[in-house]
This record gives C-alpha cells, sequence and structure tokens, in this order.
C-alpha cells in the first residue's frame, strides 16, 4: 500500500476519483466506557494524545492513523446513546473539498446528517452511512487540521507516536444484509468512486466477502453478507471491525500477545503469514491483520 505522499503526487484523474479523497482521516468508535476501549487501543499501540475541549472524546494514535472514542450523549443526540459495547460511529474521508464532496453526495442520493456544533467547534458535513453511522468530509489534515481547533493536546505526550509494527489503516470490514452487496457496492461507487475488486480477490485470512477498493488506492472496504437465513435484510447492519497492514504478521501477534492482544486460533481461523484476527473485547470490538 502507498503512503500518502506518493499517492498524493500520483494526480489521480477526477474522472476515477470524484471528490479528492486521499485516505481516511479517522475512525471513530461510540461507548459508554471509554477508559476501557482506551486500554484495547493502547494493547494495539495507540496513545491517547488530546482531548475534546467541551465533549467526551478523546483522540487516539499511531502513525497516520487516527481513532476517536467518542462517550458524549449530546454529540450522538441524533442516535441512540453510547452502549458498553463499543460501535463504529463514523468514518471521516480525506477529501479536496469537503463542502463540494458533501454536496455531490446529496445530488447522488445521501442523506444529510444535522450536525450540531457548539461555539468554537468546527461543523464536519456527514451524510449517513451503514446502520446508525456517519460518513464525514475532512479537507483540513495537512497544516492545520480539525484537531488544533477542537481538540486540546495532552501535555507532555507526544502527538505523533510511531506506529507499532509499522502499521497502516489497510480498511473496514461492513456486515450488510442477505442479497445487499448489489446495494451497498452501488453507494460507495457511485457516491464516491470506489471500485468493486474480482470476487476471487483476497487479502488476510478471511476470504469471504466482496472487497472495494478507494478511488485513492489506499484503503478498502469489504462487504460480508451473513450465512443463509441468519440475517434479515436491512437488519443489524453495521461497521464491524478495522483492519490493519503490516509487514510481518508473525512479529506483530508475537509481540501483541506479549501485551495481552489474543488472537483467534481455531481450525478454520488462525494466524497466518496473510493475516491474522484478534479475539473480541467488550462484547464487540476486535481487529484484523493483513500482510502488507
Amino acid at each position: 500500500m502507498s503512503d500518502t505522499s506518493k499517492n498524493t503526487r500520483e494526480a489521480i484523474p477526477d474522472n476515477l476519483n470524484p471528490i479528492g479523497m486521499e485516505g481516511i482521516e479517522f475512525i471513530e468508535y461510540a461507548t459508554s466506557k471509554p477508559q476501557a476501549l482506551g486500554q484495547v487501543l493502547e494493547m494495539m499501540g495507540f496513545r491517547p494524545i488530546a482531548r475534546h475541549r467541551s465533549r467526551e472524546v478523546t483522540l487516539y494514535r499511531q502513525g497516520d492513523i487516527n481513532i476517536i472514542i467518542n462517550a458524549h450523549d449530546a454529540g450522538l443526540a441524533h442516535r441512540s446513546s453510547p452502549t458498553e459495547t463499543p460501535a463504529i460511529a463514523a468514518i471521516a474521508l480525506r477529501v479536496r473539498d469537503a463542502s463540494s464532496a458533501y454536496h455531490r453526495a446529496l445530488e447522488l442520493g445521501a442523506w444529510a446528517v444535522p450536525t450540531q456544533v457548539e461555539v468554537m467547534e468546527l461543523n464536519i458535513p456527514a451524510v449517513h452511512g451503514v446502520g446508525q453511522s456517519r460518513i464525514y468530509f475532512v479537507d483540513r489534515y495537512k497544516e492545520f487540521s480539525i484537531y488544533d481547533v477542537d481538540f486540546i493536546p495532552i501535555p507532555t505526550v507526544d502527538q505523533h507516536p510511531s506506529a507499532l509494527h509499522g502499521v497502516q489503516l489497510f480498511g473496514v470490514v461492513q456486515y450488510i444484509g442477505n442479497d445487499r452487496e448489489e446495494d451497498w457496492s452501488e453507494f460507495y461507487c457511485s457516491l464516491f468512486g470506489f471500485e468493486v475488486l474480482p470476487h476471487n480477490t483476497k487479502f488476510g485470512i478471511l476470504p469471504k466477502g466482496t472487497i472495494l477498493r478507494s478511488p485513492c488506492h489506499q484503503f478498502f472496504i469489504q462487504l460480508i453478507e451473513p450465512e443463509a437465513g441468519l440475517l434479515s435484510i436491512d437488519e443489524d447492519e453495521r461497521l464491524q471491525r478495522i483492519a490493519f497492514s503490516t509487514p510481518s504478521v508473525f512479529e506483530a501477534v508475537k509481540d501483541y500477545r506479549s501485551k495481552g492482544v489474543e488472537f483467534i486460533e481455531s481450525p478454520t481461523v488462525h494466524t497466518e503469514d496473510t493475516g491474522a484476527l484478534t479475539r473480541t473485547w467488550m462484547g464487540g470490538v476486535s481487529f484484523e491483520l493483513v500482510k502488507r
């Protein structure tokens, strides 16, 4: 996977990257147990670097990956209150122009998300994603970022902690309803310029599902339908987990295990050179490793 600097120099044609996407700025979890989830992220190499000025929200980072933990009820007024089981509540896309990307998505049929902005907070446009999640559009992520306005750095903490084992954000796994693969592929391809990869494409250790590649070629979305008869259409569709890439899965797994991370080892799912899957924390949090 190429890094951001290389991708921004490639001048990808607008017709292949209609919103000027340049990767993911952050992934947001919602939970009423932020400290417990924070401990999980720290085992995975993340460090808390900043706190929101007015909300119960903390920013974690390693390398170029930002994860936000949101435990603020008011910030989730349009959804149900955060529960003890963490849920991926939002993905923020880096784009060339947030306003243009937002209005293009609306013109193509996306649903707008009303924002509740307090004094001295940025208004980040968003549309509805799967389930109750949001898709944000962020165009402030270089010299001046969204965190410079909304967050206060934690004193004495390195604001740019290095990535453990060189991990990068590989993609997100989304659970969908039966016979919904075509609908969700159309959603991501039409609104954002994703490309459906051939069905024999496989990354990591879990071959099931349809893989979509972002127009900036920096991350993937994997759509997974349930086993036949286990899930009805539109029921319990959600963003399920995050996948990280690393040069050596075995070395990463060995180190993570020394920090208390457990991995699934069964006849059907087990650690291989190509990938690994952590066991679940807090009733719903797991991470996938993929060989880069």
